[in-house]
């Protein structure tokens, strides 16, 4: 693609501006790219409400909530599908003993995936239990909500199952399991930050049940449960470093990568055949009403994240779109994020013709 002209994006600069201005938001940062180039990076507000609050810049870090199930554990999943092409069709009863009964025998790592794996969409496990092995009991324990592969009903559930049977299968947690995802991107990407690094992040919650305002502390509650590393949240980090991994997307439509093999990409990045769903594998892809918008292909993938972050990716139209915002605060209580990511990716693509 050849490079836009950054004063195409005034309109885009004047989404976000007016949604920090109405409180949406308090910080935003946006990164426009291609396989091959960014075009443009902007940041907005300040990293909080307060007076003299530090303002936002494009190498603020961000938490990043859902997106990793996209950069780390679809990722990651794409790696052993490589490995193994009999993987993703291996049920989780072979993987995990403790998987049983008749409701859930044929369940299989695709439904994981597809979030069709019938396991619910949220059970608050935080409030009683902690630690991996204990998460890991309870959720194959979970009563399903609905027969698997009838339907899809996104479950951090089932991430957060996925993680755990990718660190059995690749035989190492998932924060050093990213490390190629990390040692190839562009700026900070990592689960669990250090101390010092924290007082200049984004923070997210004033959150109640752990007693205090959340930054550099994974806002997902199971996640923090779990020690900050989980298959569904848990991930930090920039739209730089969002943006490069987008580009290394980009790049495996376009041929093998370091990540993956253009068909593995192919496969993961195809709509599953679950009546009614809009998901592929790990990812969403497009449709009119989603957060993307309304201008991007029909190959467009995409996921979004609770903390008001967003990753958008068009191989058709070689673009991708971050947008990483902290409108949970200092309540999750906002509205406005769904309406202000359509309208951005709808006014970037506008900009991109």
């Amino acid at each position: 693609m050849p490079q836009i002209p950054s004063a195409k994006f005034a309109p885009v600069a004047a989404l976000i501006s007016d949604a920090i201005a109405q409180r949406v938001t308090p910080a935003a940062t946006v990164e426009v790219g291609s396989h091959d180039a960014v075009h443009w990076q902007t940041a907005a507000g300040t990293q909080t409400y307060d007076a003299g609050a530090l303002a936002c810049t494009v190498d603020t870090i961000f938490d990043l909530a859902s997106l990793t199930k996209v950069i780390a554990t679809t990722s990651l999943a794409m790696r052993a599908a490589e490995q193994d092409p009999r993987w993703l069709e291996t049920s989780i009863a072979a993987l995990e003993p403790r998987w049983r009964g008749a409701d859930r025998a044929h369940v299989t790592i695709r439904h994981l995936l597809e979030h069709a794996s019938g396991l619910p969409a949220h059970v608050k496990l935080f409030e009683t239990v902690s630690g991996r092995d204990v998460f890991l009991e309870r959720i194959v324990a979970e009563p399903l909500a609905f027969t698997p592969g009838s339907e899809s009903r996104y479950s951090d559930l089932g991430f957060i199952l996925l993680g755990l049977l990718l660190e059995s299968r690749l035989g190492a947690p998932l924060d050093e399991l990213v490390g190629p995802i990390v040692a190839h991107g562009d700026g900070p990407l990592l689960f669990t930050p250090p101390a010092d690094m924290r007082s200049s992040m984004a923070p997210t919650e004033a959150d109640a049940w752990r007693g205090r305002l959340l930054q550099g502390e994974v806002h997902d509650e199971n996640a923090a449960a779990m020690g900050g590393v989980a298959g569904h949240a848990g991930l930090f980090g920039t739209a730089r470093a969002v943006g490069s991994f987008a580009q290394t997307i980009l790049q495996t439509f376009r041929g093998d990568t370091w990540l993956a093999r253009q068909g593995t990409m192919r496969i993961f990045a195809t709509r599953s055949t679950v009546p009614g769903s809009s998901r592929a594998l790990g990812w969403d892809t497009m449709l009119p009403t989603s957060s993307c918008g309304t201008q991007m292909s029909g190959q467009a993938i995409g996921h979004t994240g609770f903390t008001g972050t967003s990753l958008w990716i068009d191989p058709e139209n070689d673009i991708y779109v971050v947008l990483l915002t902290n409108r949970v605060h200092p309540t999750r209580d906002r509205e406005g994020i769904q309406e202000l990511r359509r309208a951005v990716h709808d006014a970037v693509m506008q900009a991109a013709r």
